[in-house]
């Protein structure tokens, strides 16, 4: 029989006392144990009773309860794998860009020296069939770069692919430069406009090397001269063929501008650059605006050599044996490196631009000679205003001419009060009426008014805008020719036929109103019927019509007659630097009248002269 507890002797009230095969432990609900089935089983054990806490459902559990594992993930969990996924792809791509601009990409051949006889393409041996700069390199590791354009492309080139040879041809000249270990470029290569690039391996030479092909075999000249545009003069059919010249400075007269002043200012300091450096020069007028350069002009004189070939004339370097000039191209030649050059940096006032303004001056002389029908009408018309400004036999002094320019259209002044809108006419004719006192009103003997010369002076007005003629402030001023005039649609409805007789349908009249605007120039000739969204459009890559190019003749020839009757007939010039014409008949003028004795007059702000503005 076991042994009974006894409880009622003992001293320690809260004393527990267990028998000797009672075993002390933890209730089977912490060890994970299962209950009995009964209480009356034989495997029966009280010691969960005894030491189990009572249930609390204020206290936490002791044991934390396992986490179950999601079958499907959680959608906050899936929005951050694909978060990191799209950041790791953008860190790629970005640092494959970053690589990519390091490591330029050109085109990669090798050549064999002077030295050897015979020239072989070692490398990659199909050349692009496109204009773009190429890095060549020999067995020896040593790499230079030159221009490839196909001899059979066509001459000229685009505005686009002129100008993306010239920004590839610094890429690849820099690419070659690291090459060499010279891992920033020169500083003489940045500043100066005549530096030689060491590096630059020009067409000819490197045909002669045998890295670029050439014009080889007859049926090949035969397309390579069907490519080679339109130079002016260039007499093709001579019966003496001449040497092809040593070096030589090519003009195209191609611009997005619809502007002609900016396009002029360019050629004449073209011109005056080519005889600088000892180049022929010549001019193409294939895709010009404004049509064959002999329907405004007379052409050019001819040099004693005959072009180089078409695919041999470059935009860049400046260093090359023949270069190409454009408006596309106008930053890489007239660019802050040539104001460094022909700058005066010595001086402050409008000296400073002397040397570029002798270029524009040479290239006036020599380039501006008007067609056979509007030289002669200006010639006569100088001599019929210089009459009458011609004071009578015995007077101190003649009348004074006053010249006036006026611009409207989309050339907005330079002076900030009237920046968005033009230079009012009374301005002008305020600084002609100071101009003439100053130079009349104690211009006697005695010191006192030459009122005779007053009588006989006299402004003449030329302007894009035809209803500056017809302004109050201009009702006493002459125009500067008459020859071409512009219309505005209220002069052309005064002259038209009688609304109530019937006529054949004639196109909407077309005028000049507010001025010369790029989108009107584009669409002269174009019908008004199918031309909804016309003043939306550029219509520069349009085959234009035979009506077209022949307004657009009229436009240019115009506006040269305006310019050699302002700068060669007035004693006095007032314009506006804003303008380009304004600038063109500064040097129509020359130096002396112009600048040093102050016969033009800037009335838009506190300008000097400047030839272009790039």
């Amino acid at each position: 029989m076991p042994p009974t507890l006894d409880l009622s002797e003992s001293t320690h009230a809260k004393m527990i006392v267990t028998a000797p095969r009672l075993n002390l432990r933890r209730a089977a609900s912490y060890q994970h144990e299962k209950p009995p089935l009964s209480a009356t089983s034989s495997s029966f054990n009280i010691n969960h009773l005894i030491f189990s806490p009572p249930p609390s459902p204020g206290l936490p559990a002791l044991v934390p309860r396992p986490r179950k594992s999601p079958t499907t993930p959680r959608p906050s969990r899936v929005l951050r794998v694909v978060f990191w996924v799209l950041m790791l792809a953008l860190f790629l791509f970005v640092a494959r860009t970053i690589v990519q601009r390091n490591n330029i990409r050109v085109p990669v051949v090798e050549w064999a020296f002077e030295g050897s006889e015979e020239y072989e393409m070692v490398g990659q041996y199909d050349l692009p069939e496109f204009p773009t700069p190429i890095a060549v390199t020999d067995r020896n590791g040593r790499s230079k770069w030159t221009v490839s354009i196909p001899p059979t492309y066509g001459f000229p080139l685009t505005v686009k692919e002129y100008s993306d040879i010239c920004v590839k041809c610094q890429e690849v000249a820099a690419h070659v430069r690291e090459l060499h270990g010279q891992a920033n470029p020169f500083q003489q290569a940045q500043t100066d406009y005549y530096h030689v690039d060491p590096h630059f391996i020009d067409v000819s030479d490197a045909e002669k090397r045998g890295l670029l092909p050439g014009v080889e075999g007859k049926a090949w000249k035969v397309t390579a001269q069907a490519q080679e545009g339109h130079l002016v003069g260039e007499n093709k059919d001579g019966l003496v063929d001449k040497s092809i010249c040593k070096t030589s400075l090519t003009f195209v007269l191609e611009s997005p501008d619809a502007g002609l002043g900016p396009t002029l200012m360019m050629l004449w300091m073209a011109y005056g650059l080519a005889q600088k450096e000892k180049r022929s020069f010549f001019i193409d007028d294939s895709r010009w605006a404004y049509g064959e350069y002999t329907t405004i002009f007379k052409a050019p004189p001819i040099p004693d050599c005959s072009p180089p070939p078409r695919h041999e004339m470059l935009p860049c370097p400046h260093n090359a044996r023949h270069l190409v000039v454009s408006a596309a191209t106008a930053s890489q030649t007239f660019g802050n490196s040539f104001n460094n050059e022909y700058e005066d940096l010595h001086r402050n006032n409008v000296n400073r631009e002397k040397p570029m303004y002798s270029l524009a001056r040479a290239g006036y002389e020599a380039l501006f000679r008007l067609n056979d029908q509007d030289q002669p009408y200006v010639e006569n018309r100088i001599k019929e205003l210089r009459e009458k400004a011609k004071a009578p036999e015995g007077n101190y002094n003649d009348g004074t001419i006053i010249g006036i320019h006026v611009r409207h259209g989309d050339v907005h002044p330079y002076e900030y009060q009237y920046h968005g809108a033009y230079i009012p006419l009374d301005l002008y004719t305020q600084k002609a009426k100071e101009i003439l006192e100053e130079y009349h009103n104690s211009s006697t003997i005695l010191g006192g008014e030459d009122v005779v010369a007053m009588k006989h002076s006299f402004p003449i007005v030329a302007s894009d805008d035809p209803d500056v003629y017809e302004s109050e402030e201009f009702s006493n001023s002459l125009r500067a020719q008459e020859q071409i005039k512009l219309a505005s649609k209220q002069h052309l409805k005064q002259a038209s036929p009688d609304k109530h007789v019937m006529h054949k349908f004639v196109d909407e009249a077309f005028g000049w109103e507010g001025g010369f605007f790029a989108t009107m120039f584009w669409n002269l000739g174009r019908s008004t019927l199918n031309n909804a969204n016309a003043a939306d459009e550029i219509q520069t890559t349009l085959n234009p019509s035979a009506e077209t190019m022949r307004l657009r003749g009229l436009i240019g020839r115009a506006y040269m007659m305006d310019l050699a009757m302002l700068g060669q007939a007035s004693d006095v010039v007032i314009c506006t630097m804003s303008a380009m014409g304004c600038r063109l008949i500064a040097v129509i003028m020359g130096w002396e009248k112009a600048m040093a004795n102050g016969k033009w007059v800037n009335i838009d702000g506190d300008y000097l002269w400047t030839g272009l503005s790039l």
